[in-house]
């Protein structure tokens, strides 16, 4: 069973978008599709990007 539904559908285009950018940002050569030969050191950076990404954005939004 996957668990990483999107609950907005029309928010994968979007996600994807901020991925590739975290990705970008932190020097790692993500594709479309398949990503499978990224070691865990890459995965975990670009994920620990947009969530950092997404900590700033919440902050700024609270000030």
């Amino acid at each position: 069973m996957n668990k990483n539904k999107i609950v907005v559908p029309e928010a994968k285009e979007a996600m994807e978008k901020f991925k590739m950018e975290a990705a970008s940002e932190v020097g790692v050569n993500l594709k479309q599709g398949y990503n499978g030969d990224l070691t865990s050191k890459q995965a975990g950076s670009v994920g620990g990007q947009m969530v950092k990404k997404m900590i700033e954005a919440y902050e700024n939004g609270l000030k």
